[in-house]
């Protein structure tokens, strides 16, 4: 498969029929939605045919749905965080269905009701903290004062003044020894810490002067007293509003837990409201006029039959102009996206792609080349049968048991696939959980292995190569082939077909005069090899003005030939990596084989699990990096150079359930 081939789709619909249409386009997420009001070529005649449009303010409708949705999360954390913890929360269980059917039981009034007893038993909970906060803050001042068995409130008198205050604990002797000096005065200490100390006098109020001056020297700071209770007689009563309190939070989560068969209603309706705004962002784009709506989109080609059915399914014939055409060769270069379509198999290696970069609208999809490639690769780097029967059953498992979003989908689907070669690998390198496989089974001699990581090397390291070889030789015929395609004949003899020439030249001169030990193939190479570099060096030669220059291009142009030396020298990296990965695992076994009988069967099983789990982990993730840098930088740079601009349908968010629009 390759680069989908895309139409342009137009619609023209009545304006009541707007939201019908959008639902459509939303469900099938297949379509996006043109902006008819951007600076392209093809929107000319917007301002022609329609200079008495219509202006959309959506950011009032986006602003409510924001704030419902706010309100939606806020409801759902709060019957989480304080609901009755004996009551079962459970979730919306992701599922695939049809947006129609997401949409078609939503009941404003029901949903509403419910929304606004949960959002009412919020502001109660925050009105009881709130007033736990006071009364706690209040007790721990109080605390400090409980020794007092007067209120100062209560107290004075018209001569003398009760006062209560905080000094320094540095201060305090300092401030006893100075107030005590005064006549008259009753000092007492009632509290104290490391750091403060909590006094108590009676002064005449002739002296409040003296006494206030003295205070402020040493940091005195007065302390209000609110009650007319004692301190002691006010800790209760703070007790006692404490335990009401209380009471009433525990009732409050005891009636927010029957509230908890509203999270699945509410994250439903979450579902809702986020595709009513993504209907709403996209609906300055459209060309509104008192009477019509007017929609421009790009459509998978194959994709048409399917658009045309579902609008049909919900506006007839007559209420609805649909209309399909070819895009233009300045809509090919500027605005069509990217989408890509290819098997089954080859389809979750789209993210490398994507990864890399998309490719352009006309260019070639390197996932199908790249595909086989990642596979032998990513396998031989792995290499064991234990970890790939992991992998295969750790991904075909979680996509049976459990509906995922998309992406983890194809992330599942992906290393399911990788699995395959990475068991295969295994059995060549005969390795299972680093452990080697029986050399025969009830008397069957098994051929295992077939090349051996201590005894092979050295063979394994020239398949590498090999492998590499045969990969970049296909990166330059893709190249060619491009060039083919946009008639650059000469280009593609230059960029493709004379690299191939050499590199397959220098291949028969070695096997000529290492392995086969025939002329023949020295003479043939040799030939091939010096008539693909002269191309190379001549082309720039005849494109050139200057002759000087052209010669001095062609120079350049093959001296890039010591990069493919570096390119075939990086794929040594399959080598490297599927002998150390197996080297490890054997380590860890031999080192739990070491430990005592009863430490190998109790302890040893455990380690040997977190060992093992620790080399799976690392070794998945060095072949599925260096595999991807292989692709990158070996491979795309042959032929690739990417830049498309992604296909962004008209979509759902997703965040709940899977939209189909084949569910019924």
């Amino acid at each position: 498969m390759a680069v989908t081939k895309m139409e342009k789709v137009t619609l023209i619909s009545d304006k009541k029929n707007q939201e019908l249409l959008l639902q459509a386009l939303q469900g099938i997420h297949a379509v996006e939605i043109r902006d008819l009001f951007q600076e392209f070529e093809s929107n000319e005649w917007v301002d022609f045919y329609f200079p008495e449009k219509m202006t959309i303010d959506k950011e009032k409708s986006i602003f409510n749905l924001s704030h419902r949705l706010k309100e939606i999360r806020t409801a759902i954390q709060f019957i989480e965080h304080h609901g009755d913890k004996t009551q079962k929360k459970s979730h919306l269980k992701r599922r695939e269905l049809s947006l129609q059917e997401l949409e078609k039981n939503y009941s404003e009034e029901n949903f509403l009701e419910k929304l606004n007893e949960v959002l009412s038993l919020k502001e109660q909970w925050e009105q009881l903290v709130e007033q736990r906060q006071q009364l706690e803050e209040e007790e721990m001042r109080l605390i400090n004062w409980q020794n007092l068995d007067v209120s100062p409130n209560n107290f004075d008198s018209q001569t003398t003044s009760l006062i209560i205050g905080t000094v320094n604990a540095k201060n305090a002797e300092a401030f006893k020894e100075e107030i005590t000096k005064i006549k008259g005065i009753f000092l007492e200490e009632i509290n104290a810490s490391q750091t403060t100390v909590y006094f108590a006098f009676i002064v005449l109020r002739s002296d409040e002067p003296r006494v206030a001056e003295i205070a402020n020297r040493y940091g005195f700071i007065k302390e209000d007293y609110l009650y007319e209770n004692t301190p002691r007689q006010q800790l209760e009563v703070i007790k006692e509003n404490l335990e009401v309190i209380k009471k009433q939070q525990k009732q409050l989560s005891s009636s927010l837990g029957s509230c908890s068969g509203y999270i699945q209603e509410f994250e439903w309706t979450e579902e809702i409201f986020l595709a009513r705004s993504e209907r709403e962002i996209i609906k300055d784009r459209l060309i509104h006029t008192p009477y019509l709506i007017l929609i421009q989109g790009w459509v998978d080609r194959e994709e048409k039959q399917v658009l045309t059915q579902i609008i049909q399914n919900v506006l007839s014939v007559e209420d609805v102009y649909i209309t399909f055409e070819e895009p233009t060769n300045k809509e090919m270069a500027e605005e069509v996206p990217t989408k890509l379509k290819n098997h089954p198999i080859v389809a979750p290696f789209e993210m490398l792609t994507e990864m890399y970069s998309l490719p352009k609208y006309n260019e070639v999809d390197p996932t199908p080349w790249m595909t086989p490639f990642y596979l032998v690769f990513f396998g031989m780097m792995v290499a064991d049968i234990g970890y790939g029967l992991l992998m295969f059953l750790g991904a075909f498992l979680v996509q049976k048991l459990i509906v995922l979003p998309r992406e983890m989908q194809r992330f599942a689907k992906f290393f399911e696939i990788l699995a395959v070669p990475s068991i295969i690998w295994g059995f060549i390198y005969s390795s299972f959980f680093g452990m080697a496989l029986p050399k025969e089974i009830f008397g069957v001699r098994l051929p295992f292995p077939l090349l051996s990581t201590t005894d092979d090397v050295n063979t394994i390291l020239i398949l590498s190569v090999i492998f590499g070889l045969i990969q970049i030789l296909v990166g330059l015929f893709i190249a060619a082939k491009e060039q083919i395609k946009r008639k650059a004949y000469i280009a593609a003899v230059n960029d493709g077909f004379a690299w191939q020439g050499i590199l397959v030249g220098i291949i028969l001169v070695l096997l000529g005069t290492m392995l086969i030990k025939n002329q023949a193939f020295v003479y043939l190479g040799g030939g091939l090899a010096v008539i693909s570099a002269l191309c190379i060096l001549m082309i720039p030669i005849f494109q050139s003005s200057s002759k000087a220059k052209g010669m001095a291009k062609g120079a350049y142009n093959l001296y890039g030939l010591t990069g493919y030396i570096g390119d075939l020298v990086s794929y040594t990296r399959l080598m490297a990596l599927g002998i150390s990965g197996g080297s490890i695992a054997a380590a860890f076994n031999m080192l739990v084989a070491f430990m005592p009988p009863v430490a190998r069967f109790s302890v040893g099983l455990l380690l040997i699990v977190a060992l093992h789990a620790l080399n799976m982990f690392l070794t998945l993730l060095s072949a599925y990096v260096h595999g991807a840098r292989l692709q990158y930088v070996e491979f795309f740079g042959k032929f690739y150079s990417g830049g498309g601009r992604a296909f962004n349908p008209l979509k759902t968010v997703e965040k709940y359930v899977n939209i189909n629009h084949k569910k019924k």
